[in-house]
């Protein structure tokens, strides 16, 4: 095959001798352990290859970090908690590129209106601690002598700017956790190989050729729902938590926190470390620290370490999934995903959700579950969407050994006169001595808040050792293919403050949605299961049924 050899063609080769002639820079890598503080090995590419090497390192990283320079994985992705190093890592990283090989680098995030939001400053402050030579920093871009540059964009104000970028090897995604979906598919069909001219396998090499072009994310998760981690991490979670790393043909991704970095001690950090694990919650702790999602929101009814100890609780604490079946169908609005749960005795078995098709199929696809499953409750909302639904439901299990039960959302609680029974030890701020009709607005008020008890009353047996009935807990298993987008639902259901009658209630879909809070559609399924069914008759007989427009019992 006879090859082009353009201007950038040439110039490439000649980086290549020079280099080979040791007239170039090549950075001598170092990994440092973060358990012994001392250099394990270095290592610098000859020709194309990574070899060890026993000459003085240039440039020091942390030990995790070695994968990550050796990669040539499209995606790299470098996500953890405070104090992990992972960015600074990342950054230098970066300028060897420059440096070796004229690389130049993309540095994005999602909101970027100056330059004073980028992570300009700090790629300067680098290039000065290092001592690093060749580069000419300028306002808002950094340039070197072997033709590398960095150059700044926000993705959200310059989408189609990122789409055409051209000539860039490598793009840096700093804050990567705060990517919206719309961003993370602008970006990462943009970063390819240069186009070829000629036949396939006759390839001549076009002007400004470009190989092996990476986009590097550096992140400190969010939510596990929110669209960076359903992409990069939360398909990858088990081999990340057990690893700490994960690896495919087209990724890379490194887990990091602090234990990992080196230079954590001399930091300053683990003063402010102790006092965070100290004085807050758990979930945030981990969040900040251990790169953990943060699965909570701002008067959230349920603690995200609560939902962690109920993960497979029937194993840790000795009951059985065993007693009363139930299925809960949530229709959802339109354009939200509908969702359905399963629960045998106090365990929830199963959760799914689908996108597909119209309010009818899902409710058909709901159905032909329960066909298989055969349990002996089918629950659904029949709320808004779903009082269109009665007839399709009960057509459809007509005959079966399964009762359809509606669900009310807006409607009167069940046992209003019983006093609801507050957790011993657990500071109450409505007080003592309420009945369930004083203490609820409406039903999904309180079998959210039943689900919460048994949720919470679970934490307080599998971390403080308390006794408690199974009866009166809850236990999530493992295997449920959905366990972490539940995760992440259930953890951010709000209490509505401020309601004049003083009675619990939890905001509804609409005003979540506002809130940026994606629509708990699985989270209202689980919820919906704490109705108690009986499967001779009907409710409790102290429950008030709500009518109908038309008259009816419902």
């Amino acid at each position: 095959m006879i090859k082009r050899l353009t201007e950038s063609r040439i110039a490439n080769l000649e980086q290549k001798a020079q280099q080979a002639n040791g007239q170039r820079h090549v950075t001598v890598y170092g990994f440092v352990s973060p358990e012994t503080k001392q250099l394990v090995k270095s290592i610098k590419r000859v020709n194309g290859e990574w070899v060890d090497t026993d000459e003085p390192p240039t440039m020091l990283l942390a030990e995790k970090l070695e994968r990550a320079v050796v990669s040539d994985k499209r995606f790299i992705v470098i996500v953890g908690g405070r104090g992990s190093a992972k960015s600074v890592g990342v950054i230098d990283i970066m300028l060897a590129g420059v440096m070796d090989y004229g690389d130049k680098v993309y540095c994005l995030r999602e909101f970027q209106t100056s330059i004073k939001q980028s992570i300009h400053s700090l790629n300067v402050e680098e290039i000065k601690r290092l001592q690093l030579e060749g580069f000419r920093c300028q306002e808002a871009a950094i340039y070197h002598e072997s033709g590398g540059e960095f150059q700044y964009a926000g993705i959200k104000q310059n989408p189609d700017s990122i789409k055409s970028a051209a000539g860039f090897r490598r793009y840096m995604c700093e804050e990567s956790g705060s990517l919206s979906e719309k961003s993370i598919t602008t970006l990462t069909p943009t970063a390819r190989n240069k186009a070829k001219a000629g036949l396939p396998g006759e390839l001549i090499e076009a002007a400004d050729e470009l190989e092996g072009v990476q986009i590097w994310f550096v992140a400190n998760p969010q939510a596990s729902n929110d669209p960076f981690s359903k992409r990069f991490i939360t398909p990858f979670l088990g081999e990340l938590d057990s690893q700490g790393y994960y690896e495919d043909d087209l990724h890379l991704i490194i887990k990091m926190n602090y234990e990992d970095n080196p230079w954590f001690d001399d930091s300053g950090l683990d003063t402010e470390r102790l006092f965070d694990y100290e004085n807050k919650s758990r979930a945030l702790y981990d969040h900040v620290w251990r790169g953990a999602f943060l699965d909570t929101v701002e008067n959230s009814i349920i603690d995200a370490a609560w939902f962690d100890a109920c993960i497979d609780a029937h194993e840790k604490l000795g009951w059985k999934a065993e007693g009363q079946e139930k299925m809960a169908f949530d229709p959802a609005d339109s354009g939200d995903a509908k969702a359905v749960a399963y629960q045998v005795g106090t365990v929830i078995m199963g959760v799914k959700q689908t996108e597909l098709g119209d309010v009818n199929d899902a409710t058909d696809w709901a159905l032909g579950m329960s066909a298989k499953l055969k349990p002996d409750v089918f629950i659904w909302d029949a709320t808004g969407i779903g009082l269109s639904l009665k007839r399709q439901i009960n057509d459809a299990l007509n005959g079966k050994k399964i009762k359809a039960e509606p669900f009310y959302s807006s409607g009167g609680v069940v046992d209003p006169s019983y006093e609801y029974e507050a957790i011993d030890g657990e500071i109450w701020e409505v007080g003592k001595e309420k009945t369930n009709g004083d203490l609820f607005a409406n039903l999904r008020a309180q079998m959210y808040w039943r689900l919460r008890d048994r949720i919470f009353k679970t934490y307080l047996a599998v971390e403080k050792g308390r006794y408690y009935s199974p009866d009166e807990l809850i236990s999530f298993s493992s295997g449920i293919s959905e366990l972490t987008a539940l995760r992440s639902e259930i953890c951010r259901i709000p209490r509505k403050m401020g309601v004049a009658s003083g009675k619990i209630q939890i905001l509804d879909k609409a005003a979540m949605k506002s809130l940026g809070i994606k629509s708990p559609n699985m989270a209202d399924a689980v919820m919906m299961l704490q109705l108690p069914v009986d499967v001779f008759g009907g409710y409790d007989d102290d429950y008030e049924p709500v009518r109908t427009s038309s008259g009816e019992w419902a």
